[in-house]
């Protein structure tokens, strides 16, 4: 099975409360990516960077056996930049800057090898370049998308037409209800299904996450992390975990759509833990599988 990443490559300057790290590894792609690779090869990513991009980094996503061979290095010009600043319980943030550099004119233009991948998740760029990923893509088995309240604000009409290409719409709570107009989870979530996409994923952060589809609905709780240390990428990193266990296992059924969020969630606790993909950097098959066991004992109970 392959999957096919399109997204932002950015270097991250992030501050916290408890500390500040500079010019780190981030982006949409780089998330997602480091996430499905532990379920999934070959993971073809496609994005573009700078000639300033640090070598270290091209290393280790080489090293995470992730096929660059969609990757755009735009010479001469500079990798996008993103800097952030968390309030003091970490849920909310303020963008200190944003320099969009050689991403302004990212053209996502998807090699030949990688038209056929069975499996496609569209970070959360502009909406008019997921639906250009989408017009190159053959016969894909799953596509999942994300979004921001950005493109929700700015272009919503876009939005709303690759939406209703997308087999499964992953997006935050408070984007859910944005799009949605309502505060009501539940109800934005049949909203958004009435929209297009035939499955819906609302984060919902320290408190999990919500599956939907038409006829069925499943909520999952989060890994309990009792100290975050950065939240930069977390939902990249669920969107990771979700679609490398569903390309993994290639059974798109409710059931195991209930076990993808479960492995998504526990991706995303893994990458809160450090900055950049540091936390996320060296896992193996049992800490991925240990912290699945974990949320299954803290959901399970026997109905009197």
């Amino acid at each position: 099975m392959s999957l096919l990443v399109v997204g932002s490559i950015a270097l991250d300057t992030v501050e916290t409360p408890n500390d500040k790290a500079v010019e780190i590894l981030g982006g949409s792609a780089t998330f997602i990516s480091s996430c499905a690779r532990y379920f999934v090869q070959p993971v073809r990513l496609v994005g573009i960077v700078g000639s300033d991009f640090p070598q270290e980094h091209l290393d280790y996503l080489k090293n995470c056996r992730i096929d660059l061979e969609g990757l755009q290095i735009r010479n001469g010009e500079k990798t996008f930049r993103w800097g952030g600043k968390y309030d003091e319980h970490l849920s909310g943030r303020d963008t200190l800057f944003t320099e969009l550099n050689a991403f302004e004119t990212f053209d996502p233009v998807i090699p030949e090898p990688y038209r056929q991948s069975d499996y496609v998740c569209l970070g959360n760029i502009d909406p008019g370049l997921q639906l250009r990923v989408l017009d190159q893509i053959r016969g894909p088995k799953m596509v999942v998308g994300d979004t921001m309240n950005f493109w929700i604000k700015g272009k919503k009409d876009e939005l709303l037409k690759t939406i209703k290409r997308l087999d499964v719409f992953i997006l935050s709570d408070s984007e859910a209800q944005m799009l949605s107009g309502t505060k009501n989870l539940f109800a934005a979530g049949s909203k958004i299904i009435e929209m297009g996409p035939p499955t819906v994923v609302i984060k919902k952060g320290e408190h999990g996450a919500l599956l939907m589809t038409k006829d069925a609905m499943f909520t999952a709780p989060a890994y309990p992390i009792e100290a975050v240390y950065d939240p930069t990428g977390a939902g990249d990193a669920f969107a990771g975990g979700f679609l490398g266990w569903i390309a993994k296992t290639r059974d798109h059924s409710f059931e195991n759509l209930k076990r993808a969020v479960i492995y998504g969630n526990v991706m995303a606790s893994f990458c809160i833990e450090k900055f950049s993909v540091d936390a996320i950097r060296n896992l193996d098959e049992t800490d991925i599988s240990e912290r699945v066991k974990t949320i299954h004992e803290l959901s399970k109970f026997e109905p009197v």
